[in-house]
């Protein structure tokens, strides 16, 4: 037996489209199943977003929370032991300051605006001396342990 050439949905499976406003004979003309009046009716009528039929809507049922600081600053964060493990592998050069444009070439952190911050996680056995916008007080603690140097930028300067 041949394949079908033409196959078709299964029976029952699609409805025929509601044609309205076709005529009294289709059985939805005139109004065309919108009602005889009220602004449902109208040709053109939109609800404004998040009308709810007259109910309190969502938006104003809830309560508002929350307050987000215009003055916060967020910081890129490089931990101790990423800062070692580059040192060891010839990445970041020992003798050399580390900037934050040296940590972007190195690939520590991205190119924005945002401040660099050293934090503590790990340890840190070679002296590096470090030139960035903060660091954390154990962070700097270990820099110096390890015969470091830790030297702070303004925070409006740019990478």
């Amino acid at each position: 037996m041949a394949a079908r050439q033409n196959p078709r949905p299964a029976q029952g499976a699609t409805k025929n489209v509601k044609r309205v406003g076709r005529g009294q004979g289709s059985g939805h003309g005139k109004t065309a199943t919108r009602g005889s009046n009220g602004a449902l009716s109208r040709s053109g009528h939109k609800f404004k977003y998040g009308f709810e039929g007259g109910q309190m809507p969502l938006a104003r049922r809830l309560p508002k929370f929350g307050f987000k600081s215009p003055f916060r600053v967020e910081y890129q964060i490089i931990n101790l032991d990423a800062l070692e493990i580059c040192v060891q592998n010839g990445r970041l050069p020992k003798g050399e300051t580390i900037t934050p444009d040296l940590l972007w070439e190195v690939g520590l952190i991205n190119r924005s605006a945002m401040p660099v911050k050293i934090l503590s996680n790990g340890e840190l056995t070679q002296p590096v001396t470090v030139q960035v916008h903060r660091v954390s007080k154990s962070a700097q603690e270990k820099i110096e342990k390890a015969g470091g140097k830790v030297i702070e930028l303004e925070p409006g300067t740019a990478l």
